[in-house]
């Protein structure tokens, strides 16, 4: 399943349980997003490889489901960025 699919799929999944019964702000989606990646680091601190995996599949989940909401063709966006990234400078011209 390529990625516009599995961003729909998650939107799908999110609307059919409710999480979208209102306008859902920018914000909003991104912070569960990071919300998402947060518990993947405590899962990592707490040597859990398997909650640390489910955790990162979740920002995925998470991050296809706003793609969906707003209309992004993440696979367009993602190639175009890779594209712009070749012709960046080492490290992009900063320490790390």
């Amino acid at each position: 399943m390529e990625l516009n699919e599995l961003s729909k799929l998650a939107h799908k999944t999110a609307v059919e349980k409710g999480f979208y019964d209102r306008k859902r702000p920018v914000i909003e989606l991104v912070a569960l997003a990071i919300t998402e990646l947060a518990e993947a680091i405590e899962a990592d601190r707490k040597d859990n490889w398997e909650n640390f995996k489910e955790e990162i599949a979740d920002t995925y989940i998470r991050l296809g489901d706003m793609c969906a909401y707003f209309g992004i063709n993440i696979e367009d966006e993602i190639i175009k960025k890779m594209e712009f990234n070749k012709t960046r400078p080492k490290k992009h011209g900063k320490k790390y």
